[in-house]
């Protein structure tokens, strides 16, 4: 079951977040010479510590990664971004508030969303450790990377870095820091503080 570490850590009798148990494979063997379009989201997310999760459509799931510091659009700033469990698809319109004694307790946000198309096929440039995208999004535009770091003793997961490209994109981040900028929901336009109240 692709979503298997997904479902194992979470009571969806307790927690509001999207079911395991629909996946859809319709992009699971896009050729990468069709360029397809397929959907990102970036969630913010205040659980124990307020972090961003970035997430790609591809093989019938949304691959993730928890990216403590958020998106940048200024290539000087490589970001940690640590490979989590894969999320249903469903989860890409989820915004609310997860119990605080379930598994990721704490209020997330769709902070951007968007589509994406991959420079290549996503399962071998995931494997090869190098996935380079370009993304349409409400906030983030452009070119970006995702580069695996090796790993160190003692790490049970791959750790990454989220990288800006250089292109016409670009906004440094002394003068432009689009997480301070634009801090609000792009479904709702609510506040993260506003969601934990609703």
């Amino acid at each position: 079951m692709p979503l298997e570490e997904y479902a194992r850590k979470r009571d969806f009798s307790r927690t509001p977040e999207p079911g395991a148990d629909a996946v859809d494979d319709a992009h699971a063997s896009a050729p990468a010479d069709d360029s397809p379009r397929l959907r990102y989201v970036v969630q913010k997310h205040a659980a124990s510590q307020l972090h961003y999760d970035f997430r790609l459509e591809w093989d019938g799931v949304l691959l993730s990664w928890a990216v403590p510091k958020g998106p940048s659009l200024d290539p000087a700033d490589k970001r940690l971004a640590v490979q989590v469990e894969d999320h249903p698809l469903d989860y890409a319109d989820f915004e609310g508030t997860i119990p605080a004694e379930e598994y990721g307790g704490g209020t997330v946000m769709v902070w951007d969303r968007g589509t994406y198309t991959p420079r290549g096929d996503i399962g071998e440039m995931h494997a090869g450790g190098s996935i380079k995208i370009d993304l349409q999004g409400e906030k983030l535009e452009g070119g970006f990377a995702l580069v695996r770091m090796k790993r160190r003793p003692g790490e049970t997961r791959d750790n990454w870095l989220l990288i800006k490209e250089r292109d016409d994109h670009v906004r440094p981040r002394d003068a432009y820091d689009v997480l301070v900028e634009r801090p609000d929901s792009v479904v709702t336009g609510r506040s993260i503080d506003a969601i934990a109240e609703g």
